[in-house]
């Protein structure tokens, strides 16, 4: 049951954030006098629809998206010079900017989209986009300041009971001839929560972390909290073989492959994740992290779209940090409302709710940026470039240039959305066949 509530709760969120998304679009472009005929949420057929002023408003049969028409997208011939239209490419811009000048009431030319001045353009197309990045903001500031960001505590999680070398499963259990761990021998249990450490007293993992790192083989006093009640006991580190780690959590590695380690101090203790919360001044550069992360996915799309290919329909496994679809998406949130792991509590599970929907929204808002048809980013390229060409219009004293014939992109449109539609079909594919799951 709580599988499904978690599933329906992200259902929820996508169609609220494609709502808000043509809320985005919609209200600029009413403000600068555009008609918009339709403010739809889904495609399809229409299960429901209402209409208000000159705008019916709707909801349809599949929620995989939603738009809002404003007339006149396309400007008409007349407006771009009369264009021949004999090749089938030809037909289908002339096709389009028929449909387009259809949806013009007689007298309401001025009312059209293609009359907007650039800076208008500018902001009617990038505020779906603009408004994706706003629901993100305001979700992560909720669980950055309101619930908190997962962070290591000094409350230990676990005790391991033997050294495991660094090369092998560390998720292994013990085996005859491994040394045992100093924390085990010292009696430390899961629960204790160090607060001192060799005469110092302990505020963060990391700084516990780096004295044990650092102690070598010296036997110190550990000052421990246990049933409320502190304990002291002494625990001689070893130094062992551990794996290194860059400043964002990346396992080290050589240029042969292999894991690059260092000896250090080790008691084998492993800390619990607790949520603290953060300022709100952290949360545009965790916003900023997640964008510029965003990007770099969709810069390198492609390459993962491959992958999955290769490995949905190969032998390989798949890439754990690869892409996923809405299957895997909606795994995600099941997994995230039914797991039982100690420590996650209802506010771990609506934090990374709310981080997930969060997610969602930045990757609507990087991918709708990308300068191509049907996507936002497309008609954004458009309007930049009818802006530039008038402003050198006007620098060389030369008349004003027709509008950018945008319908001339139609074609390229089609083959954009039949190429987004097979990665989909792809990615559903793919987290049906060979799924990724957060265990």
């Amino acid at each position: 049951m709580a599988y499904l509530v978690g599933v329906l709760v992200l259902v929820l969120g996508v169609l609220v954030s494609i709502a808000l998304h043509e809320v985005g679009h919609m209200v600029p472009a009413k403000r600068f006098g555009v008609r918009v005929s339709q403010y739809m949420v889904g495609f399809g057929p229409t299960l429901w629809s209402r209409t208000r002023g000159e705008t019916e408003y709707g909801v349809k049969a599949i929620p995989l998206g939603g738009y809002v028409r404003l007339v006149g997208m396309y400007p008409p011939a007349s407006a771009v010079g009369d264009p021949q239209s004999g090749s089938l490419l030809g037909r289908i811009a002339a096709e389009a900017r028929a449909v387009s000048a259809e949806e013009i009431l007689p007298g309401q030319d001025h009312r059209a989209f293609y009359r907007l001045s650039t800076p208008k353009k500018l902001v009617v197309m990038l505020g779906g986009p603009v408004m994706n990045l706003a629901i993100a903001f305001v979700l992560l500031a909720a669980v950055v300041s309101g619930f908190g960001l997962p962070t290591s505590s000094t409350t230990l999680a676990s005790v391991h009971q033997c050294v495991v070398p660094a090369d092998d499963d560390a998720t292994r259990g013990c085996r005859p001839g491994d040394e045992q761990a100093p924390a085990a021998a010292a009696g430390i249990e899961p629960g204790d929560t160090v607060v001192q450490y060799d005469g110092v007293d302990v505020t963060s993992w990391d700084q516990l972390s780096g004295l044990i790192r650092a102690s070598g083989t010296s036997e110190v006093a550990v000052v421990l909290e246990r049933d409320g009640k502190e304990i002291t006991t002494t625990v001689t580190p070893v130094v062992a073989d551990r794996q290194v780690y860059d400043d964002e959590g990346v396992a080290l590695t050589n240029a042969d492959g292999t894991p690059v380690t260092e000896a250090v101090g080790f008691l084998g203790i492993g800390p619990s994740t607790m949520l603290e919360r953060q300022p709100i001044t952290e949360v545009p550069a965790v916003v900023g992290d997640a964008v510029w992360q965003t990007a770099a996915i969709v810069v390198d799309l492609p390459a993962r779209v491959a992958d999955v290919a290769s490995s949905t329909f190969g032998s390989g496994e798949r890439d754990e940090t690869g892409i996923i679809g809405l299957v895997g998406v909606g795994r995600f949130a099941g997994e995230i409302a039914s797991t039982d792991a100690d420590g996650y509590g209802m506010a771990e599970r609506v934090a990374s709710m709310l981080s997930l929907i969060a997610s969602l929204n930045i990757a609507l808002f990087v991918f709708n940026l990308i300068p191509l048809l049907p996507l936002d980013g497309g008609h954004v390229a458009g309007a930049l470039w009818e802006g530039a060409k008038r402003q050198v219009a006007r620098l060389r004293g030369l008349p004003r240039p027709n509008p950018f014939d945008t319908a001339r992109l139609v074609p390229l449109a089609y083959g954009v959305f039949v190429l987004l539609a097979g990665v989909g079909v792809l990615l559903v594919v793919a987290d049906l066949v060979k799924p990724i799951t957060l265990g």
